[in-house]
């Protein structure tokens, strides 16, 4: 597992705004969370959940702030950035005329993953796939290739991982495996931030909860029994919506 410089948040944003034009998306996001944190991210469409897990893993650039993520500045060490985080979102990022084997063993090399064939064996037995592992992306359902999506942000064993509505696709039984999986990383200390439209589904996972308003960050409580009760009534008063069950 790479090392990172010791700070005291392993995620720490200060003064986050992101602007695509006149529009502002993200205002003055400030941000902390420590080694192990999971936080669960909700918020209506277009309040800029997308645009603040593409910000804090250098898909975009911040307008202004700072982003600081394992000791590394997002706008100035994307390359060592990219080493200690794994990425789930609405694109896949796999190569459709590639099998899932190659396709892993390309995003493996590029992160000098040690022992690699081998890592890949046990991440395809642990997403699903391991019958399909020589089957090209191209002829996989819309779930398999979640799983596999799965399996690629994870084939470096990294530090953090944002994940962006990471169970879409998924049928019951995949989405059974992946919260294992995500359970399995929190127990690990891996740091976690996930977006989520499903309530119960984001808050049975979850350390943190925030709601994220027009590109604000309106609330963030860790998570207790009682936050979890009250949580969909303060979802529906700071947002105006009810949030799925």
């Amino acid at each position: 597992m790479t090392e990172f410089p010791e700070h005291e948040y392993i995620i720490q944003t200060e003064g986050l705004t992101k602007k695509y034009g006149f529009k502002t998306v993200l205002r003055n996001i400030d941000l902390s969370l420590k080694r192990g944190d999971f936080l669960s991210l909700f918020g209506p469409n277009g309040a800029g959940k997308t645009t603040l897990i593409q910000t804090l893993c250098s898909l975009t650039t911040p307008t202004s702030g700072k982003v600081f993520i394992a000791g590394f500045h997002v706008r100035h060490d994307r390359e060592s950035l990219r080493k200690v985080i794994g990425v789930i979102s609405h694109n896949t990022f796999l190569y459709n005329n590639l099998s899932a084997f190659e396709n892993l063993k390309f995003y493996g090399r590029m992160y000098d993953v040690p022992r690699l064939h081998q890592k890949i064996q046990e991440i395809t037995e642990l997403v699903g796939l391991r019958e399909y592992i020589n089957d090209h992306v191209c002829t996989y359902s819309r779930g398999m290739q979640q799983r596999l999506s799965v399996a690629r942000a994870m084939i470096h064993d990294p530090l953090i991982l944002f994940l962006d509505e990471p169970f879409t696709g998924l049928d019951q039984h995949g989405a059974e495996d992946f919260k294992k999986i995500l359970m399995g990383c929190h127990n690990e200390g891996k740091t976690i931030i996930m977006t989520s439209h499903d309530l119960i589904l984001g808050l049975e996972l979850c350390s943190q909860a925030a709601i994220l308003r027009s590109g604000t960050l309106v609330y963030r409580e860790e998570m207790s029994k009682r936050v979890q009760k009250d949580f969909r009534r303060t979802y529906f008063q700071l947002t105006g919506e009810k949030g799925l069950s």
